[in-house]
């Protein structure tokens, strides 16, 4: 992450260790719901509501991560609201790749935290990404999945 003055002082006075979702699982009788999992994921309540606010309605495609990239960045202003942002901006990018990108599963990490998996087996922490493209504006939601989808 860049050097953001605002941004380092008020994660300074916060816990910085707890960034992001954590989603624990399998249920008690070990039993995997990876659809429930994915619907979960896929809610991004605060992404939904900003982009709406701007026009934007989210349809899970590739194209609406190429809209999203275009958004003014008003979220920016908000120091409270941006790791919300940029959390549900990671969990979108990975349920458009789920849905879309042959083989992709959501996986999640001993810690809880969501990533993709490819079918490749390779694993891509969406939530980092979409951190930094929250803080950032880069790299941008469509150019992550336009690199993922070529693996």
């Amino acid at each position: 992450m860049k050097n953001i003055p605002f941004l380092n002082n008020w994660l300074k006075r916060r816990d910085t260790a707890a960034r992001g979702t954590a989603v624990f699982g399998p249920g008690a009788d070990g039993d995997s719901d990876t659809e429930g999992l994915a619907e979960l994921l896929a809610e991004c309540e605060l992404l939904r509501s900003r982009a709406g606010d701007a026009g934007l309605e989210l349809d899970d495609s590739p194209a609406s991560l190429e809209a999203l990239d275009q958004l003014t960045p008003r979220w920016r202003d908000d120091p409270e609201e941006l790791p919300w942002l940029g959390n549900d901006a990671g969990l979108y990018l990975g349920s458009v790749i789920v849905r879309t990108v042959p083989g992709a599963a959501w996986q999640l990490w001993p810690s809880g935290q969501p990533v993709v998996r490819l079918a490749s087996g390779r694993e891509i922490n969406v939530v980092e990404f979409g951190l930094d493209w929250a803080v950032n504006g880069a790299p941008e939601l469509s150019q992550v999945y336009a690199e993922v989808s070529e693996l």
